[in-house]
């Protein structure tokens, strides 16, 4: 059996101490926590970990300080967290041994991603290769089966997903099915990587079918919510979900969005929307409640959501938006959008699943 990886959170702000606690615990490691500066260097030198996640803002000491600290007796990694964003506390950050730095507010999958290429720099056993690439292909044949088998046809719309997986496999899916007014989606990713975030995966996309007879989108996802929560606690994970109900006459979208955040609406007069998360990802924080939103898509409309993979290409979600819209915007099909947007992650760099679904609402016939 391989060792199991050890980390220290070293973050005053208990909130985030434990969203870092949750995202470690569910990569495997083992994970101790200290709220101020010395505490935390104690803790370093107590457990000896493989990871230490250092924020700048301490209450006793500077976290600059606190890494200079570390690095006289421990060659764990260090990732700052800070909402310092000048440049000057980035570069003396990283001269002071850090080995990573992370801006607040982080996204999770960032943070995951991060620690991932950290520790791709430590070379596997054989037989460690071996068994993870079992996992993987394990995890990914469970992944795929998650995914539409058949094509939906909607009357007045065009309908696209795409999805491609990285190579240490997430917890990305989407799911859509006919109903008698239309349509009902799910996009989500589940914290995590390989065979557990597959798992997770499987049960969200299992209890959101589930909930679809229920006319009342609001009780159907609050009810689906509390169940996904239950598994989700139990393994320390959480997801991110979009779900949304099309009403094909009207072109009217029901949605809850629980910290996916990364939807838009694409006009066909050349205008973009994200539209705003109402809430924390299911699973992160007890006693969550997410509001229902709408948009209209009026002909020539588009709905695009994508996943964070395609985020993580660009330095700011303004950067993003603006590009997935210019890749969206004036394609001929969903499909054609669909695989611009795809295109936007390339395959060689992607660290992450990407995934994209594109709903657009067909122009009106040209009157003569």
């Amino acid at each position: 059996m391989p060792v199991a990886r050890r980390a220290v959170v070293i973050e005053d702000d208990p909130d985030i101490r434990g969203l870092l606690v949750r995202i470690l615990v569910k990569q495997g490691f083992e994970v101790t926590q200290a709220g101020a500066g010395l505490p935390g260097v104690e803790e370093v030198r107590r457990a000896s970990p493989d990871l230490v996640t250092l924020d700048l803002n301490l209450p006793d000491l500077d976290g600059l300080e606190v890494c200079k600290l570390l690095r006289e007796f421990s060659d764990a990694f260090i990732v700052m967290l800070t909402a310092r964003t000048d440049e000057l506390d980035k570069l003396t950050g990283l001269d002071n041994g850090a080995d990573d730095y992370i801006s607040k507010p982080f996204s999770p999958r960032e943070f995951q991603s991060r620690i991932n290429a950290l520790f791709r720099r430590r070379r596997q056993s054989p037989a460690e290769d071996t068994a993870a690439r079992s996992e993987l292909e394990r995890a990914t044949e469970v992944q795929q089966s998650l995914l539409p088998k058949e094509d939906v046809r909607v009357e007045g719309y065009d309908l696209a997903g795409v999805f491609r997986p990285s190579r240490s496999v997430g917890g990305d899916f989407y799911d859509w099915y006919r109903t008698p007014d239309g349509l009902h989606l799910t996009f989500a990713d589940a914290m995590g990587k390989g065979m557990g975030a597959a798992l997770i995966a499987a049960t969200v996309r299992a209890v959101m079918r589930s909930t679809g007879h229920r006319p009342d989108l609001d009780a159907a996802f609050a009810s689906a919510a509390r169940t996904i929560a239950a598994d989700l606690d139990s393994s320390n994970s959480f997801a991110t979900l979009f779900h949304a109900r099309l009403d094909a006459v009207s072109g009217v979208v029901n949605y809850v969005d629980a910290g996916h955040g990364l939807a838009l609406h694409v006009t066909a007069g050349g205008a973009v929307h994200r539209l705003p998360s109402g809430g924390p990802p299911v699973g992160a924080w007890a006693g969550s409640a997410w509001p229902q939103s709408s948009i209209d898509l009026a002909p020539g409309d588009s709905l695009v959501v994508v996943s964070d993979g395609v985020l993580d290409v660009f330095d700011s979600v303004e950067s993003f938006t603006q590009a997935v819209y210019s890749a969206a915007h004036g394609q001929a099909s969903a499909q054609s959008a669909s695989n611009a947007i795809m295109a936007l992650a390339p395959a060689e760099t992607a660290e992450d699943d990407v995934t994209v679904v594109v709903v657009r609402r067909l122009p009106e016939p040209a009157t003569v």
